[in-house]
C-alpha cells in the first residue's frame, strides 16, 4: 500500500468522523431538543414550579422536605420518600443506598422512621408500607405510590380543606401489606 493510499484513506476517515460528529453529535440533539421544546415544554423544561411571583422554586418531579427550624416534619404538608441524595433531594447529588436489609444503621433508621411517621399520622408504626421508609434508588423521588392518599388526606384535613375520608389504614390499601419494613430494599 502507497504512502499516498494511506493518506487518502485517513482523510475519508477524519472527514467522515466530523460528518458525523455535527449529524449525530450537535444536529441530532438539536432536533431532539427542538422537538421537546415544542411538544413539551414544561417537561422539556424540567417541570418546574413557580411561586406567585413567577421566580422558579423547585420541581414538580424532585420530592422536598417540609420542615420547622428543628427539622420536625410539618404536619400540614404531604411528606415526602426519605432521600439519600446529599443533604436530601439534592439533584447534584443523587445516588441511592448500598445497605443491605440486615444492615444495623438501615434498620434504624427505619425504625426511626417508622417511628416518626406513626406519631405524625397517628397511625401504629406496622400499618406503615416499606416504600415510606426507605429511600428510593434516586434519592429524589417525590412520593411513595402506596402512601400517597392517606397522607394527603390527613395533610388536607390540617390544613382545613373539606375531604371525604376514603382511605382506611395503608394495610387494608395495599396489595403487599405483609410485606415488612426491613425486608424491604434500601433503595
Amino acid at each position: 500500500m502507497s504512502t499516498r493510499t494511506t493518506f487518502r484513506t485517513a482523510g475519508v476517515a477524519v472527514r467522515a468522523m466530523l460528518v458525523f460528529t455535527l449529524v449525530l453529535g450537535v444536529g441530532y440533539t438539536l432536533l431532539i431538543t427542538g422537538i421537546g421544546q415544542l411538544a413539551l415544554p414544561w417537561q422539556a423544561n424540567g417541570s418546574t414550579v413557580q411561586n406567585t411571583a413567577g421566580e422558579t422554586i423547585g420541581s414538580a418531579l424532585i420530592g422536598q422536605s417540609f420542615t420547622d427550624a428543628d427539622g420536625n416534619a410539618l404536619p400540614e404538608y404531604f411528606q415526602s420518600r426519605p432521600s439519600a441524595a446529599g443533604d436530601g433531594y439534592d439533584g447534584g447529588a443523587s445516588s441511592g443506598c448500598n445497605w443491605g436489609p440486615e444492615n444495623a444503621d438501615l434498620v434504624s433508621a427505619i425504625e426511626e422512621r417508622q417511628a416518626a411517621i406513626a406519631e405524625l399520622e397517628d397511625v401504629d408504626p406496622s400499618e406503615i408500607p416499606a416504600d415510606a421508609v426507605t429511600a428510593s434508588a434516586s434519592g429524589l423521588d417525590l412520593t411513595s405510590a402506596r402512601r400517597t392518599p392517606c397522607c394527603r388526606f390527613r395533610a388536607s384535613r390540617r390544613r382545613g380543606a373539606s375531604t371525604s375520608p376514603t382511605c382506611g389504614p395503608w394495610s387494608r390499601r395495599t396489595s403487599s401489606s405483609a410485606t415488612s419494613a426491613t425486608s424491604a430494599s434500601p433503595a
